[in-house]
């Protein structure tokens, strides 16, 4: 096989238009993959400088192939399985500002740059108290970006017009504002003066948006095969499915300065993220939570099988199309569903269910506690589906303990101490996991009808099992 550079795949660099904080297989697949359609589209001449994002990154590798690597589209797309592949050209270089943060800093100079994108987890944008305006090396990456702004403000003199688009791409609320308002602070910790928080203000645009594709990364299992195929030998390769929506909130001001909404790919620009970010937590998070836990109550492994389950199907498709979605408001919801439950029988994922249970409390009150709440306010009671779900919730915990269940220590300890002091009693311990302050915040009793339907599923499961439990349901 060849090697895989830019002199067998004849591929010339671009400028540097785009920086991207973090070279790891998310942003690779979603922000990258973005930027080469619009390239190949005609739409946008620019190539991407990467940031490693940790220290043990994969600066070195991104490299040796000279920026290049192959994205691998697999999965269901209107009925049909697809198996694609695309080249990655526009990645240029990646620079590890752990052993070289001059150059990191040199490219705040560029006057090409128009763009940044970051993904540095949901643990990324925080604020640290161990940064300050003398430090070599920045760690936090609000101050590093701080720290690279005003670098670039210094050198341009302060020119509006070589202000930047900024867009997080971390999976919390509010990212952008998020980010800004630590930038906004190191600012004024560091005394970096009124004219550049100015210039941050106006000059820049920092824009909330929401994510949704999945990527499975490098497939280990299969990269010989698919090397071989492609006739090069790509250390890189980079695995999703064939969905992809970026949501951005901004206004039309953002399709003049960047055309992000011009490849063919779902781009949506608008003033008000909260509907995209209500649908994407409630239907496709929540379908995954309602169903997981039950998936794995009753034997199954991946979600792949699950859904597969006829079963597993018939409820899935109850708790979305006749609980969840009627919850709502708002247009397309049915479509989206439909998309959803098609990403759900990828058979390339490999989606464990025990991988996406972690945590299962807090993305229970995030993800799932709204539509219960939101169908009892609508229709007088509590929804069977999405109430029988938290009877599999509160099984799941309780014989689960000490072994497969994986979440904060203290959410374990106090199901410990319900399972010792209720015993066997099926009403005492459902009263107690819905009015645990510690799990939700609230009293769960005080919703319609939802102890009554939580206790009978629970005690359903515990003497016929999950399957005897939705049978009932459907």
């Amino acid at each position: 096989m060849k090697e895989l550079n830019r002199v067998n795949v004849d591929s010339s660099m671009r400028k540097e238009k785009v920086l991207m904080f973090g070279e790891g297989n998310f942003l690779r697949a979603f922000a990258a993959f973005l930027i080469q359609k619009l390239n190949d589209a005609g739409v946008f001449d620019g190539g991407i400088v990467v940031l490693q994002g940790t220290t043990q990154g994969t600066a070195e590798l991104i490299n040796n192939q000279q920026g290049l690597y192959h994205v691998i589209e697999r999965g269901m797309e209107n009925g049909k399985v697809i198996d694609r592949t695309t080249l990655i050209n526009i990645v240029n270089r990646c620079i590890n500002p752990y052993t070289d943060y001059k150059a990191y800093l040199e490219t705040a100079k560029n006057p090409d740059l128009q763009l940044i994108i970051s993904n540095t987890t949901e643990f990324g944008i925080c604020y640290s108290e161990n940064e300050n305006i003398e430090k070599k090396i920045h760690e936090n990456f609000p101050a590093k970006l701080t720290d690279f702004l005003h670098k670039r403000f210094l050198h341009f003199k302060g020119a509006m017009d070589k202000g930047l688009v900024i867009l997080p791409c971390e999976l919390i609320d509010k990212n952008a504002d998020m980010l800004k308002s630590i930038v906004l602070r190191y600012a004024d910790e560091w005394n970096l003066g009124k004219d550049f928080k100015a210039w941050l203000n106006n000059a820049n645009l920092f824009a909330n948006t929401l994510v949704d594709r999945i990527v499975s990364g490098y497939p280990k299992n299969e990269a010989s095969e698919i090397c071989k195929s492609l006739g090069y030998e790509d250390k890189l390769l980079d695995v999703c499915e064939p969905f992809f929506l970026w949501a951005i909130e901004a206004d039309s001001s953002l399709s003049k300065r960047l055309p992000l909404d011009k490849s063919n790919l779902d781009v949506i620009i608008t003033k008000d993220l909260d509907f995209y970010r209500t649908r994407k937590v409630r239907i496709l998070n929540g379908a995954h939570t309602m169903s997981v836990l039950a998936g794995h109550l009753s034997g199954l492994d991946t979600v792949e099988h699950m859904v597969k389950d006829r079963l597993f199907e018939q409820y899935i498709q109850k708790g979305l199309f006749e609980e969840i979605i009627p919850a709502m408001q708002g247009e397309g919801l049915e479509k989206y569903a439909l998309d959803v439950i098609e990403r759900f029988l990828n058979p390339y994922l490999n989606h464990k269910l025990l991988s996406i249970a972690l945590n299962s409390i807090s993305k229970f009150k995030s993800r799932v506690l709204p539509s219960i709440k939101d169908y009892a306010h609508k229709f007088k009671t509590a929804p069977k589906a999405l109430s029988f779900s938290l009877a599999a919730l509160i099984q799941f915990y309780m014989t689960g303990l000490g072994s497969f269940v994986n979440d904060e220590k203290q959410y374990v300890d106090v199901f410990f101490a319900i399972k010792e002091k209720c015993k066997d009693d099926i009403n005492k311990t459902v009263t107690a996991v819905l009015d645990e302050q510690l799990f939700w915040g609230e009293k769960l009793t005080a919703v319609n009808g939802l102890a009554d339907l939580v206790t009978r599923f629970l005690g359903l499961i515990r003497q016929g099992g999950v399957r005897q439990a939705i049978e009932e349901i459907i």
